[in-house]
């Protein structure tokens, strides 16, 4: 008989399940708080009068300062450890969440948006080393694609909470319910364990010589050499020929450019596909309406949450960087069949196969981050690279909006298919990884 999908879990120790849910809860309220907006922008620009341009910035503002946010809390995860900076990063994201709803001019709202930014930022930096460093590297994938689906729940979450509360409380008290996550760093201050490879690396430095896998020798099997439960061995010293492998700082740039040309392709189609479906043929859609295309969003959720999960399985299997390269080319062919679709029957198949492969990925990019930088700057460099991405990506709704306007968005969504090819290549070019076992 088959071992079940879920039998990871059950070996899994109460340790690292605390830590998945704790992480995984986390992003998934992450993605909540960070949507809410994107549900009330009707409301947001009536009572301030802004121009859908102007209220696209406000978004635009997020997710630039989201990329500060990941540098600040992954140096603050590096320093003071995985959980603390997780539990800060929630506050931040919740209260600011909250202080929108407070919002008396257009100002005052931006400098909400961009300070709940370094909370979204910060979550995730903090969360995927947490997870990468606690669980075992043959569940490892498995582990992180739970984590990273958390978003789609999360975005799912943040339809029905506008839905609900937007026609009682207004648009303020959508906000206000952001609130509610805070309550989530009460349970990990209390119920969830410290990453065993961030306090191995105070206890003992490692010595990293700035090669990319010369100072993964030494901590691999400083990692390795932890009994189950924080015993610790001797660490071996890292091998003689570190310093004729590529620098880290070399691999920040390549790893960001990849990140960057994902989220470019990610954030170019997806913030405009709800207008593609719902605009009438005449302005360049297909002319679903509204209720229809919300409808199909959602089924198209269902496949980016199948997306995340999977690619942790395949990539326990095959390999992080393997199937990293696999969806995003897969992606780069969907794109084009999707928006060139002759039937709605043809969309709403081609959809969740889309939004499968075209946001899987992002799975990977965690795993591959995580084993490619050491334990003493690890969440720094993930938040870097992570963060720095989604901001390099906030000009892509713009990019495919103009192209939009002059060509339609059938011919604009190729430049998202693009993207998802050159973020292929560039993931091709990335060393493998060396750094298995990141959990004792």
């Amino acid at each position: 008989m088959a071992a079940s999908p879920f039998a990871f879990l059950a070996s899994a120790s109460s340790s690292e399940r605390r830590t998945l849910a704790a992480s995984t809860l986390g992003w998934m309220l992450d993605g909540m708080d960070v949507t809410l907006y994107a549900m009330v922008i009707p409301a947001v620009e009536a009572e301030f009068h802004l121009s859908s341009g102007a209220a696209g910035m406000l978004a635009s503002t997020t997710l630039v300062a989201s990329a500060l946010g990941g540098v600040l809390f992954g140096l603050l995860a590096d320093r003071a450890g995985r959980r603390t900076a997780l539990m800060a990063s929630v506050v931040v994201y919740s209260v600011f969440t909250a202080a929108c709803g407070l919002s008396r001019t257009v100002g005052e709202l931006a400098v909400f948006r961009a300070l709940l930014g370094l909370g979204v930022g910060g979550e995730w930096a903090a969360g995927a080393s947490l997870v990468a460093e606690t669980w075992r590297a043959e569940h490892r994938g498995k582990a992180l694609g739970y984590m990273q689906s958390g978003f789609a729940a999360g975005y799912a979450m943040a339809a029905i909470l506008a839905a609900w509360v937007l026609p009682r409380w207004g648009w303020r008290g959508v906000f206000f319910a952001g609130l509610l996550p805070a309550a989530l760093a009460l349970w990990i201050r209390g119920g969830v364990d410290e990453s065993p490879a961030w306090l191995e690396a105070r206890r003992r430095p490692a010595s990293f010589s700035g090669g990319a896998s010369g100072a993964g020798n030494g901590e691999r099997r400083a990692h390795s050499s932890l009994p189950r439960r924080e015993r610790a061995k001797p660490a071996p010293r890292a091998s003689a020929d570190a310093d004729s492998r590529p620098s880290y700082a070399g691999l920040i740039v390549r790893t960001l450019l990849m990140n960057s040309a994902a989220l470019f392709a990610w954030w170019g189609l997806f913030t405009w596909i709800p207008s593609y479906l719902a605009l009438p043929v005449a302005r360049g859609g297909r002319g679903l309406g509204l209720a229809a295309s919300s409808r199909w969003i959602l089924v198209m959720q269902a496949g980016m949450w199948l997306g995340y999960v999977s690619f942790g399985y395949a990539s326990d299997r095959v390999g992080a960087r393997r199937t990293y390269i696999g969806f995003l080319l897969l992606a780069a062919c969907a794109v084009p069949l999707y928006a060139q679709a002759g039937s709605t029957g043809s969309l709403l198949l081609l959809g969740p196969v889309m939004a499968f492969v075209g946001t899987g990925h992002f799975t990977g990019f965690g795993v591959i981050a995580a084993e490619l930088f050491p334990t003493r700057f690890r969440a720094s460099a993930m938040g870097l690279t992570y963060n720095f991405g989604r901001a390099l990506s906030a000009a892509a709704p713009w990019a495919i909006g103009v192209l939009a306007v002059r060509w339609g968005f059938a011919s604009a969504f190729w430049m998202s298919a693009a993207a998802f090819l050159a973020a292929a290549l560039i993931a091709w070019g990335l060393p493998k990884s060396r750094m298995q076992d990141l959990a004792p």
